[in-house]
């Protein structure tokens, strides 16, 4: 069974690698290999104490990089899900250990192995035997790193199962996106305190966890305190061996039970009546309309909201609370806002799946899908910038920033309703039917690294669009023209204005005439 699916595994890669796949591989792998390398430089430092104590740091973060970086790129490896073998005649152990040696085929997994060799390295320093003990638990360690992150991805799509499991489930994405916290935290501190010794209480934490096992074994066994080394050898084989069990159950649920379901099967009449006050009794408001139900009642997509709104506190307020450029950011928060929710949402059609066939086969109405989505969008995402650009600048004593951040919200707002329809229709991708998938998060296989790509190349042109913004308010800051300076915000609605009916026209002639193209791509199975 083992070489069975790592055989499917890598002949489903090759079949499903393309261009842009590849070239994503391909630099996520060089990013990987630097970090990679830096793991092991580490483990060459020239204090063996100290060294004990960054590795085990070190490795502490790649375990929890395999936990939540699925998280942050759409649910990680989908390839072979334990759905595609419901109706086989497989036992749970055998289709979690067939899995997990499945899960060994992976660029990730190589890079992450040429860090865990750091054990191997730091042992050779201490002599023959703590480098074989090195080479084992780097073997043992990457098998735990790989288990952890399916055993808590199998886990959150469980309880992702029930109504109040969904709401719970965003609550941990949220949580999760705080970890950029504790990341800026550890570069900007940690590290130099574990140096001087200066954090023992975290130190024990690190060696505690089994991540950290392995660099405890080898100092162990360079000291000649064997037993030690094999203690800790015995707990992580159970680890794993507990690991596997509970992965197993979790792979039955998975393939024998109700998957998630994306909607409530309520609406209130209190939220209709407001929709239908709000919006217009055309084609264009009954899309806006189903739009914002969707919004709502759509666990993916109210996780993609809540990753916005967590990744622009993020980017503007930890940089404000560790230290350096104190509330700098801070008033440009509802931009980020805006910049975070177009990559989020750049996906709608996939995200649909085969429902588009219901705009394509009534003549004329791709103008009302491509308007009615961006109104809908613009709905969500515009009022929660609008307040944060007219209450932050003030509530920080930064008024000075009031023309900027004026002018750069509807910009970036009406950029990226144009925007988040271009993506969708020249670059959508199909997502697992959210009947056979637990999980919210799931992203059908498509690589992490091209998502960031897809990101990257959003931001370049939301920033294209804020430059009349940006230079009206540069031009009237260097030349002391307050006046100059306000003209950003007139210029700032103009511009959103016009990009949001370029870009939605350029979108809806594309649906026009590529249609069922697009739908051939977004309803394949996944």
């Amino acid at each position: 069974m083992v070489g069975v699916l790592v055989r499917l595994k890598l002949r489903v890669l090759r079949n499903s690698l393309r261009g842009r796949q590849i070239a994503a591989m391909i630099v996520g792998g060089i990013f990987g290999l630097l970090a990679a390398l830096f793991t092991l430089g580490i483990a060459m430092f020239p204090v063996p104490r100290i060294t004990v104590d960054l590795l085990t740091s070190v490795y502490a973060v790649w375990a929890a990089g395999w936990v939540l970086a699925p998280v942050a790129t759409g649910g990680g490896d989908d390839t072979l899900r334990p759905e595609h073998f419901s109706l086989l005649p497989i036992g749970r152990r055998r289709l979690a250990v067939g899995l997990l040696a499945a899960s060994f085929v992976g660029v990730t997994v190589v890079v992450s192995l040429l860090a865990f060799l750091g054990l191997a390295v730091y042992g050779a320093r201490l002599g023959v035997g703590p480098a074989f003990v090195g080479l084992v638990f780097a073997v043992l360690q990457l098998a735990f790193v790989v288990l952890l992150y399916r055993v808590v991805m199998a886990a959150l799509g469980a309880l992702l199962t029930s109504r109040k499991g969904k709401e719970l489930g965003i609550i941990l994405v949220a949580l999760t996106g705080l970890s950029g916290v504790a990341v800026n935290y550890a570069i900007n501190s940690l590290g130099p305190a574990i140096v001087n010794g200066r954090v023992p209480g975290f130190v024990t934490v690190v060696h505690a966890l089994p991540s950290g096992w392995g660099t405890l074994a080898v100092h162990a066994a360079g000291t000649g305190d064997w037993a030690t080394a094999g203690g800790l050898l015995v707990a992580l084989i159970a680890v794993l061996a507990v690991l596997v069990v509970v992965w197993g159950t979790l792979l039955a649920r998975a393939a024998t039970t109700p998957s998630f379901r994306g909607a409530a099967s309520t609406r209130t009449r209190t939220t209709r009546t407001f929709t239908r006050r709000l919006l217009p009794a055309t084609p264009i408001g009954a899309v806006a309309r189903k739009e914002l139900h969707t919004w709502w009642r759509d666990a993916r997509r109210r996780v993609a909201l809540l990753s916005t709104l967590l990744i622009g506190v993020v980017i503007t307020v930890v940089p404000s609370v560790s230290g350096g450029g104190r509330s700098v950011m801070l008033p440009y928060f509802g931009v980020a806002v805006v910049i975070f929710a177009c990559m989020q949402a750049g996906n709608l059609y996939g995200m649909d799946g085969s429902a588009l066939w219901h705009t394509l086969v009534v003549p004329g109405a791709e103008r009302a899908d491509v308007r009615g989505r961006q109104l809908a969008w613009t709905l969500i995402v515009g009022p929660a910038a609008l307040v944060l650009a007219a209450v932050l600048p003030g509530a920080l004593g930064k008024p000075g920033a009031y023309p900027w951040v004026l002018g750069l919200v509807p910009a970036t707002l009406g950029a990226g309703a144009g925007l988040l329809i271009l993506q969708s229709v020249f670059l959508a991708f199909p997502l697992p039917d959210q009947r056979r998938t637990a999980s919210p998060w799931s992203s059908g296989g498509r690589p992490g690294c091209a998502r960031a790509f897809l990101m990257l190349a959003t931001t370049l042109l939301l920033v294209a669009g804020a430059l009349p913004v940006v230079a009206l308010c540069l031009w009237g800051t260097l030349a002391n023209l307050p006046v100059v300076e306000w003209l950003g915000i007139p210029a700032g609605v103009a511009t959103g204005a016009a990009l949001a009916w370029w870009w939605g026209g350029l979108a809806e002639r594309r649906l026009a005439t590529r249609g069922p193209e697009l739908l051939a791509t977004v309803s394949k199975e996944r």
